[in-house]
């Protein structure tokens, strides 16, 4: 069957959204995301299109683009393909990293694209990963603090014209952020991504430890990383799930697993 035509925005605004394959993850450490926000920005730029926000989560990504020469397609099939190949050479993957087709939805007015803005920059927090203000991984310092962001790749005229600058876009969230739900909100594991739901199991072990991130276990002394790889994967983790998650070997984590606590 043949597919449906994308529908076209009159304005140029989309709002586009790219998951990995069977919900897989898409990155698997910072420099995963950096280099995809690297290829994102040269890409974009090649094929004259504004970026106008951004967010990457863990399976899937949040973009909202201004494509006024209908560029959209062949930019997101150059980007999507060249970071599945990059991706799947570094990790020594095989076959698709996203689902067969993006999807694009036209933003034809004001009001839609201000609940778009906000709708992807609270993705963290309905995700229970991160706050909106704290999440690394968006433009929305790009927008709080402009130039204070390490990353520099959104054009923010439009939106902060909208909303009176800075703070009118940090009131776009006030509400959420000054509220205690948002520093304790609750996802249902069924609405979780694989890796989203294999870091809240792994949060009370890493926690405990006084670990930031899953990362850091891979550097303690031998007999504690050991002794949290077996926490990791009595709190219900797999070995696979431990070696995507906190990069040791699949081997040495077999090894750990198996000796007496």
């Amino acid at each position: 069957m043949a597919r449906a035509p994308r529908k076209i925005a009159e304005s140029g605004y989309y709002h586009v959204t790219a998951r990995g394959n069977g919900k897989q993850a898409i990155f698997e450490d910072e420099e995963d995301r950096y280099s995809f926000l690297n290829l994102f920005r040269k890409v974009m730029k090649a094929d004259g299109i504004s970026i106008i926000a951004w967010c990457l989560m863990d399976n899937h990504v949040h973009l909202i683009l201004y494509d006024e020469r209908f560029r959209l397609s062949h930019a997101m099939q150059v980007l999507l393909s060249q970071y599945a190949r990059y991706f799947n050479r570094k990790a020594g993957h095989v076959g698709h990293v996203f689902q067969e087709r993006y999807s694009a939805s036209p933003i034809e007015d004001d009001a839609y694209l201000i609940a778009a803005i906000r709708y992807l920059h609270a993705n963290p927090a309905k995700a229970g990963i991160g706050s909106i203000d704290g999440y690394r991984w968006s433009s929305y310092e790009e927008y709080a603090v402009p130039g204070a962001s390490t990353f520099d790749i959104v054009d923010t005229s439009l939106v902060l014209d909208m909303l009176g600058g800075p703070m009118g876009f940090t009131q776009l969230f006030r509400e959420t952020l000054d509220s205690r739900e948002l520093r304790t909100f609750e996802v249902k594991d069924s609405e979780l991504s694989p890796i989203e739901r294999t870091k809240r199991l792994a949060e009370p072990v890493l926690r405990k430890r006084n670990l930031t991130s899953p990362g850091e276990v891979k550097g303690l002394p031998r007999a504690i990383r050991d002794q949290v790889v077996r926490e990791l994967h009595g709190a219900g983790i797999s070995i696979r799930q431990i070696e995507l998650l906190t990069g040791i070997g699949r081997g040495l984590i077999a090894r750990a697993v198996k000796q007496k606590t």
